[in-house]
């Protein structure tokens, strides 16, 4: 396979190797995403090995739907690698996962924060641990269903948000380092619609072609983010006073772990004007409240900032660096200033304030035009 005289031709995925004599590992969730990028690869040549990881305790989620990662969707990633023809192993990292996402998780709640698991399992399990499995396997690269675009450039490999910006998933990946993303690759990153996806598994006959997506965290059941607290840290959720930010105690909660910086219902305040929680004080075991105004942020700080600019983080102008912020992934960027601090740290100046910009989670830097990934950081309590 020989392009200009003496130079190996590159294939799709960028290596300079035939189809056929390259190995590629697909994190294989068995949603419809996954199928199809394995399909996609294996419809090429590529020599695809389906890898499915059991994150939890699958026995006691097999009624469960709505959530990647469970005793349903191995069966279903099974199934698709046997239509398909290719290799596949279930890993078994409940463990880790254990140790490198729930765990962090429920101190997160507990202390106040609103965390992003998937982001943790994005970085510290598929993009740490299985990209460690896949180069034990003499894999050319590691595979992903994830709705983002990797561009390789003289530089090195750049990430950018998918071309359907509605299944965009570049805000869970923003921790992804250089390293990695040599190594990663995002089959459907250019797809125009999740139509076109389901379209491509009915015609290849997946049998997960019309399976529907995944809803909840994998770990959460039906979304209740306390009841996982309350079973892993029994006894750890103290009730305390909901106070207005004016210093009116209005009433009483069963913990701070049943709340979110900007949640109006569920209060339980009764009528009056419309209040919203403001920020949680895990010491005082106090939930604030205040007007929807009190919502509104323009600065914030950040920690354990990853960085994929081309200039060094450090090298920033005394002003920053102009950029578009996501300060969460059902938003989009919006345009914000970044001054870099020391310590992997950061502070964001937004244009324009947003709501509810809570610590714990994750505020993801583009370049102005939008669409190239810089990187990002935690927002932090302070």
């Amino acid at each position: 396979m020989l392009d200009a005289p003496g130079r190996a031709r590159l294939n799709s995925l960028g290596l300079p190797k035939a189809p056929a004599d390259t190995r590629v590992v697909v994190a294989m969730s068995g949603g419809v995403d996954s199928s199809v990028a394995a399909a996609l690869l294996a419809q090429e040549g590529f020599e695809v090995v389906g890898v499915t990881l059991q994150l939890y305790d699958h026995g006691a989620a097999l009624a469960r739907r709505g959530a990647c990662c469970a005793g349903r969707d191995i069966h279903d990633a099974r199934r698709v690698a046997e239509t398909l023809g290719i290799a596949h192993y279930v890993l078994d990292y409940e463990s880790r996962f254990r140790a490198a996402v729930i765990e962090e998780f429920a101190d997160a709640y507990l202390a106040g924060a609103t965390p992003v698991p998937c982001i943790r399992c994005n970085e510290r399990v598929k993009f740490r641990d299985l990209l460690a499995t896949a180069r034990d396997l003499d894999a050319d690269c590691l595979a992903t269903g994830h709705y983002v675009q990797r561009t390789p450039t003289p530089r090195g490999a750049i990430l950018r948000r998918a071309a359907d910006h509605a299944r965009d998933q570049s805000y869970f990946l923003f921790s992804t380092t250089r390293e990695q993303l040599d190594y990663l690759r995002f089959p459907l990153g250019n797809f125009n619609s999740k139509a076109e996806v389901r379209a491509i598994a009915a015609r290849l006959g997946l049998p997960v072609a019309a399976k529907p997506d995944s809803q909840d965290i994998c770990f959460v059941p039906d979304g209740s983010y306390a009841a996982v607290i309350e079973k892993l840290r029994p006894g750890a959720a103290e009730p305390g006073p909901i106070v207005h930010l004016d210093g009116r105690v209005l009433g009483r909660h069963a913990g701070v772990i049943h709340f979110t910086v900007g949640q109006r219902r569920g209060l339980g305040l009764g009528g009056g004007e419309p209040l919203f929680v403001v920020r949680l004080d895990p010491a005082a075991h106090a939930v604030v409240v205040g007007p929807r105004s009190a919502l509104a942020r323009r600065t914030f700080q950040l920690a354990e900032v990853n960085w994929l600019g081309d200039a060094r983080f450090e090298a920033a102008p005394a002003e920053g660096w102009e950029i578009e912020a996501r300060v969460r992934s059902t938003r989009p960027p919006a345009p914000a200033r970044l001054v870099p601090e020391p310590g992997g740290r950061a502070t964001v100046e937004l244009l324009a304030p947003e709501e509810g910009v809570a610590p714990g989670q994750a505020c993801v830097f583009y370049a102005p035009d939008g669409d190239r990934v810089l990187g990002g950081g935690w927002i932090d309590r302070s």
